[in-house]
């Protein structure tokens, strides 16, 4: 299979090229994380359980439905099904969510804000966006821009690796559950 650099025709960047934006990105990730890991901790919460508290807000304000799929969450959130189902065991212990199951599918189980989850994500969204604000302060409004802009570029490329590595994973799993054959 062609590079992407083959296929567009350009030289590949050396090691030397690559590697600084790299480490610049995974540090970047673990300073947001310590940036936003304590402002949740404030609302008894870690980051995965708001990524799913906000997404089914999202759901209930925007779309009007009120209740997603434990699949659909796993999907919009980029993780995988044991996880999600571990956070929002977690968040339903503590009275935020609400998982019933599917009148139409019964093997199908939704996942809900409760009142007490409606609230606390309220609370946290009337100071998200000054502290997302401050987050990003240390760029420019242009700068913030072409930030977004290149993620916007970079995530497909990601998702792309992530579904062949998937494939890759899976297709080794399928031919490590075959019957090795004696030779003859």
């Amino acid at each position: 299979m062609a590079t992407p650099f083959q296929i567009r025709g350009i030289e590949p960047p050396t090691v030397d090229g690559v590697e600084p934006a790299f480490l610049a990105l995974v540090r970047t990730i673990g300073l947001l994380r310590r940036v936003m890991e304590p402002y949740f901790s404030r609302f008894g919460l870690s980051g995965a359980q708001w990524g799913v508290l906000r997404t089914l807000h999202r759901e209930t304000v925007e779309s009007n439905a009120g209740s997603l799929r434990l699949t659909d969450l796993g999907d919009r959130l980029l993780v995988r099904p044991p996880s999600v189902t571990g956070v929002v065991d977690r968040l339903q212990r503590m009275g935020l969510v609400n998982r019933t199951i599917s009148a139409e599918d019964h093997r199908v189980k939704l996942v809900s804000l409760t009142p007490r989850g409606l609230s606390l994500v309220e609370r946290v969204l009337a100071e998200h966006p000054q502290h997302i604000a401050n987050v990003l302060a240390g760029l420019e409004v242009t700068e913030q821009q072409d930030l977004r802009r290149l993620l916007e570029r970079l995530e497909p490329h990601l998702s792309g690796i992530a579904e062949q590595a998937e494939l890759g994973a899976a297709k080794a799993k399928a031919a490590a559950k075959r019957p090795v054959r004696a030779a003859s």
